[in-house]
């Protein structure tokens, strides 16, 4: 499947597109490799693009007073990434979004994303979509974090993402999850021995 197929499947899969809407989607996307360790949006410069994953890893992140580093968001194959209060309100970024593995993706900038939802209601209606699963998803991992145990967040997020577990380095994952590597090191070995 090529690049921008992979796009429009996804598309697809939330809204109809006949092959004129097609035609209008694509030129409006641009096709753009990183390496492993490239940051995709660094905090206090604008995050111009939104990013479809073709290929590849991504984490989004945050660095706390003293340092740590706090995950916010994964990004593979088939999945969005940015800084989204960055990118919706072209202001400064707060985050860090890096390669986690060389990959391609799918970019569309501020400007060229309002011009397509305006030429085609259907892409904003997909947007929209987007959106509202984004929102419910966020209120979920929120809701976990203040009322599940670290381990029940674990078994959770290998239940729902095994697929992401095996390819991010176990410091993000414990970032994300809100725990240290050492024991997100313990949990696994733990589960591991059952």
């Amino acid at each position: 499947m090529s690049e921008t197929n992979a796009l429009i499947a996804h598309i697809q899969q939330r809204v109809s597109l006949s092959a004129a809407d097609v035609e209008t989607i694509l030129p409006y996307f641009s096709l753009k490799k990183y390496k492993k360790k490239q940051f995709v949006v660094q905090p206090d410069f604008v995050a111009k693009y939104r990013s479809y994953v073709v290929q590849g890893a991504f984490r989004a992140y945050v660095i706390g007073e003293n340092g740590e580093e706090h995950t916010i968001q994964f990004g593979i194959e088939d999945w969005w990434i940015s800084d989204y209060n960055s990118y919706v309100f072209q202001q400064p970024a707060t985050m860090f979004v890096v390669a986690l593995e060389d990959s391609l993706v799918l970019q569309i900038d501020h400007e060229s994303e309002r011009k397509l939802k305006a030429a085609l209601p259907k892409y904003e209606s997909f947007c929209l979509i987007m959106a509202e699963r984004t929102a419910a998803f966020q209120q979920r991992r929120v809701i976990a974090n203040l009322t599940q145990s670290t381990g029940e967040r674990y078994a959770l997020f290998m239940k729902q993402y095994p697929q992401v577990a095996q390819r991010i380095p176990q410091y993000a994952l414990a970032s994300y999850l809100g725990m240290t590597t050492q024991f997100l090191s313990r949990l696994r070995k733990k589960q591991a021995k059952s």
